[in-house]
């Protein structure tokens, strides 16, 4: 025993300094890896079972380069842009997270002290208890998951090489803002503005950003916008329920801590998602005579976004006023309002990516606005006598609002700008040769070893020849091949 103490569980371990808490770097490596899982496998599955045959491939690898794409920028420049010492009070100082120093060093938030109005210190700088190589890799799972969600809005057309130019630039000149300003000691952050876990740096921006790419991408054919079932419901519920359970890290994690905080947190989360699957649900059997587990699922989804900026900060019974709202209004944006509007049935949102991320975040916003209750506030946020409106603190509802307009105009513009550029070298949309096709002419490859949708007929492939096809009582179907027995 003697010996096995002088190893990982010495008293004086150089890997154990006396400001780690081994506790909360267990959680939040956990959580970073429950975010993590969200993206992959979590939305890598669910793309490649949500979208038609022909794209499985294409929707995967979208999702799985920005993973990667994400990662290296986000330790080369990206994490210090967004958590770094305040260049602008919108944008940190970027450099790279990469040195032994570093990340070995306790995990701060420079730009996080906030000061009373005459300058003495309210709140310190934001310092959890263990390294911050923890931090970075924690962080970086959001900005991919953000990114990843931004890619629904245009699966099924966008060229793929400008989709490899567009991952870093977004990154860089819009995720890294919206996180600055709101969670790195920006403007917003100080001025009072909540966003727990994202609900404006991740959902709204990624909403407002697919909808804009979508518009400058252009829309998919119209074979495949007038019919694009699912190659398979059973698998995309794996993906979704792999984004389900990842998002007890992804609010549980928030608070940088295993904390009162985050177990609140969690239950909220839970809550909120199966409050607007089951409305979703019943609006769907009462106006259209039966569930849709798509529609299930694009409940959930609504839920977890919603609840995502007040997760912490709001009592339970109101998550599940989160959830009811979360599965009635964006239902209603999407199912009434978008047959009503010229301008949403132009742009070509191929998820509802804007429905169910862009409403469901600022509507979460809003509602933390009403609902933020002080005595949670004061655990986790840096302004003292922070308050919703329903419990005196009107002023947060406008604190909110004026936030999620930022964002919307931010993600707006910075998003057309990096679209145009590289439309300059890039076309943005695919050949409609390809998009006919798909994955087999974009990447060689196919999802499934069928002949069907979209795929060239290749003898040598296939092993049928066109005459024996026809004895063979073989056709080209309008979903793949039939064999009429």
């Amino acid at each position: 025993m003697s010996n096995l103490s002088s190893g990982a569980y010495g008293e004086h371990l150089p890997a154990v300094p006396e400001w780690l808490n081994k506790g909360d770097n267990a959680w939040q490596m956990i959580a970073a890896t429950l975010v993590g899982l969200q993206s992959m496998p979590g939305l890598v599955i669910l793309y490649a079972s949500i979208v038609k045959k022909k794209w499985a491939v294409n929707s995967a690898f979208m999702a799985l380069y920005a993973f990667a794409a994400v990662l290296i920028c986000w330790v080369l420049l990206c994490f210090r842009l967004a958590f770094g010492d305040e260049l602008l009070p919108f944008w940190g100082k970027g450099a790279p997270a990469l040195g032994q120093s570093y990340l070995t060093s306790r995990a701060n938030i420079p730009a996080s002290t906030h000061y009373y109005s005459n300058g003495t210190v309210e709140t310190r700088m934001n310092e959890p208890f263990y390294p911050m190589a923890t931090l970075v890799y924690f962080q970086f799972t959001f900005a991919a998951i953000t990114t990843i969600l931004l890619a629904g809005s245009v699966l099924g057309r966008m060229n793929i090489k400008a989709w490899m130019a567009f991952v870093p630039l977004w990154l860089t000149f819009c995720y890294t803002v919206g996180a600055f300003s709101i969670w790195g000691g920006g403007f917003l952050y100080h001025w009072g503005v909540i966003d727990y876990s994202g609900g404006y740096v991740i959902h709204l921006a990624s909403g407002i950003s697919g909808f804009t790419a979508a518009y400058w991408v252009g829309p998919r054919l119209k074979v495949d916008r007038d019919r694009y079932l699912p190659n398979n419901i059973v698998l995309m519920l794996a993906g979704a329920g792999l984004l389900w359970m990842g998002w007890s890290g992804f609010n549980g994690g928030a608070p940088y801590s295993a904390n009162l905080v985050s177990s609140i947190a969690i239950l909220n989360t839970n809550v909120s998602a199966a409050t607007s699957l089951l409305m979703w649900t019943s609006l769907d059997v009462f106006y259209f005579g039966k569930p849709s587990v798509i529609g299930a699922v694009q409940g959930m989804i609504c839920g977890l976004a919603c609840i995502t900026p007040g997760a912490g900060v709001v009592q339970s019974w109101a998550a599940i006023v989160y959830g009811v709202l979360a599965g009635t209004i964006p239902w209603y944006s999407m199912m009434i309002l978008h047959k009503k509007s010229t301008l949403l049935q132009e742009v070509d949102d191929t998820l509802a990516v804007f429905y169910t991320h862009a409403v469901a975040g600022i509507l979460g916003g809003l509602l933390t606005g009403l609902f933020a209750e002080p005595s949670l506030c004061r655990m986790i946020l840096p302004v003292t006598n922070t308050r919703g409106a329903f419990y005196g603190g009107g002023m947060l509802f406008v604190k909110q609002l004026v936030a999620a307009l930022f964002i919307i105009g931010w993600n707006f513009v910075a998003t057309t700008v990096i679209l145009l550029l590289i439309r300059i070298f890039i076309p943005l949309r695919m050949p409609d040769e390809q998009l006919v096709v798909g994955d087999d002419a974009v990447h060689g490859e196919e999802a499934y070893a069928l002949w069907g949708d979209g795929e060239k007929y290749d003898s040598a492939r296939h092993g049928w020849h066109a005459d024996e096809m026809t004895s063979a009582g073989v056709f080209n179907g309008a979903r793949g091949v039939t064999i009429d027995l």
